[in-house]
């Protein structure tokens, strides 16, 4: 069947495709995408071509692919898998596969299988390893959202920490503890704290920083003080950029230093604060993936020695944590429409941010996304990400739309009613992409086919 999809076929070189799927096997199943939301991962895997850990050495060749936080349809199913899964079912998958010790992931390396694609081909290790999940609510883009809050959770179950003279590790955060969040508020940053303010490991404080001052009051207005003192938890959210001691301010909240530091951004300066800040028994978690193989930054070793400090770094969740976003959201602790801040077509896939309360007091991961758009949009969107400001852009691929900020509807709506639609609509969810939104704008605007 012909296809369109935004495919890697070497360093930098990204190209919205048209081509024919193939049949499906016994062991594969067929599925229609309908919405993908970029990843900071898919700009590293855009930029370095097979120099990236996931992308084959044959891609110039076998162009794969890209996109890996995609929600849709299942469409067909092969004779293998008929007793588990139907045409209809609405599904999301955890690419971080894994397969026998291999890095392989939908997104990156596959021929036929990625989000930012009208329909792909599952190869039979995402249902081997029961990394196809079933998705039962309303709203495609929540369970996009689901996989970069995975990558959150998995991120605090791999913390851990240990007793003096006691040779074993309690995993996950302190409870009760102190938690700091470095270089965060930015779309991850912020899930990571809407996650932390609900989990069942929850911390007595935490402190987060940034060094954007339109990021920092977009934080404090998601997280009210007021609001999180209700969930038990001391939050201050600080800009340090004009700080000559960060070291000495951030410890004006923690005197004897924190007991896990997460750290969101691959900056040498930010890790060595990092380092500085960690109390004893801390726990440093390298959030934030580089680019650079060789990248590296100073750390107190004596600090290893006599403290007990340790580092983490993960990339990416597991099944069981992608699972849990899902459960959490479906009780409304987390509610993916708070990361979109952008809507779009395949051609304008980007990152965003947005986390809102609701009515309860708990969050939702909307306040993530920030623009939408088509699937025309996500070539340029994804090579560009990191200078697109903003949060979280969300990739509907059957539509015929272009890269467009979600603050921009009103005005937009003066040209085009379906925009200031989409502004009432949203407006009456307090300024955040939403369930009703996404309906509206799948039936009222063209289908790529």
């Amino acid at each position: 069947m012909p296809v369109k999809a935004v495919r890697i076929h070497g360093a930098n070189d990204l190209r919205l495709d048209t081509f024919e799927l193939p049949p499906i096997k016994d062991d594969e199943i067929l599925v229609k995408v309908v919405s993908d939301s970029i990843c900071m991962s898919s700009y590293k895997c855009a930029i370095l071509g097979t120099k990236h850990k996931r992308v084959h050495p044959d891609v110039a060749e076998h162009p794969a692919i890209v996109g890996h936080e995609f929600a849709g349809d299942i469409i067909e199913v092969g004779s293998k898998y008929t007793s588990r899964f139907k045409p209809g079912m609405k599904f999301t998958i955890q690419p971080a596969l894994n397969y026998k010790g291999e890095m392989w992931s939908p997104g990156y390396s596959y021929e036929f299988c990625g989000g930012d694609a009208t329909y792909c081909i599952l190869p039979h290790e995402v249902m081997e390893l029961d990394c196809l999940l079933e998705y039962k609510g309303d709203a495609y883009f929540e369970a996009s959202l689901a996989e970069p809050m995975s990558c959150c959770i998995g991120a605090f179950h791999a913390c851990f920490h240990t007793q003096m003279g006691v040779y074993a590790h309690e995993m996950g955060i302190k409870k009760g503890g102190k938690l700091a969040l470095l270089a965060a508020a930015g779309p991850m940053g912020l899930g990571a704290l809407m996650y932390a303010v609900h989990c069942d490991r929850r911390p007595s404080l935490i402190v987060l920083t940034d060094i954007d001052e339109k990021r920092i009051a977009r934080a404090k207005k998601i997280f009210p003080e007021a609001e999180m003192k209700k969930l038990g938890v001391q939050v201050e959210i600080i800009n340090t950029n004009d700080s000559t001691d960060p070291v000495g301010r951030l410890k004006r909240y923690a005197p004897e230093g924190f007991d896990d530091v997460f750290c969101f951004a691959p900056v040498a300066s930010v890790l060595t604060l990092s380092s500085a800040v960690l109390g004893r028994d801390g726990c440093l978690n390298f959030f934030a993936g580089p680019t650079d193989p060789s990248f590296s930054a100073m750390y107190n070793f004596y600090n290893v020695h006599y403290e007990s400090h340790h580092v983490v770094g993960t990339s990416g969740g597991n099944t069981d944590d992608i699972k849990e976003s899902l459960h959490m959201m479906a009780k409304g602790e987390l509610n993916p429409i708070t990361m979109i801040t952008h809507v779009g077509g395949l051609d304008q896939v980007s990152e965003t941010e947005s986390l809102r309360m609701t009515e309860e007091g708990k969050l939702e991961p909307a306040v993530m996304v920030t623009h939408i758009g088509g699937l025309a949009s996500a070539v340029q969107t994804t090579l560009e990400l990191p200078k697109i400001p903003g949060g979280k852009k969300l990739i509907y691929t059957h539509l015929d739309l272009p890269l467009t900020a979600i603050e921009d509807f009103r005005s937009l709506g003066e040209g085009d009613s379906r925009f200031g639609q989409l502004a009432d609509i949203v407006d009456a969810h307090k300024g955040l992409w939403n369930a009703e939104a996404e309906k509206y704008l799948l039936a009222n605007w063209n289908n790529e086919r």
